[in-house]
């Protein structure tokens, strides 16, 4: 009888993680004329493998990544905003080498005309603290 064993995996540990609860991105005194509104939120998990991770530089890079692939999503569907958007960023180690996990979500509208300029993804100082 052979028995083929795996090498042992290292598991990736949770190094840090940090999150934002859904924010407004456009409040009522704004001048959107929004016809329609996604029936739910849409989400996007995203995994970037680091070689080297400074303080925050690849960790903000992530959060503006991981926002414009869910808009390139949201925008095959009609909509070109989103109203309410949070997300939560998970930094895993393994040995020497890091992972960044973020998962964005936001609820998907459609405006009229011209829409105001796009704000940063909110309370992006969090990772400023680094990890």
């Amino acid at each position: 009888m052979l028995f083929k064993f795996r090498r042992r995996e290292i598991p990736w540990e949770v190094v840090d993680s940090k999150s934002v609860e859904p924010v407004p991105m456009y409040y009522e005194d704004e001048d959107l004329d929004i016809v329609s509104v996604g029936q739910a939120d849409t989400c996007g998990t995203y995994v970037f493998d680091v070689k080297h991770l400074t303080r925050g530089n690849e960790l903000s890079n992530s959060v503006l990544f991981a926002r414009q692939q869910l808009l390139a999503r949201i925008s095959k569907h009609g909509f070109n905003l989103l109203l309410l958007e949070s997300w939560r960023l998970t930094v895993l180690r393994r040995g020497k080498h890091y992972r960044v996990e973020v998962r964005y979500r936001g609820r998907p509208a459609r405006a009229l005309g011209k829409l105001p300029a796009r704000r940063p993804p909110p309370f992006m100082a969090v990772l400023q603290g680094g990890p």
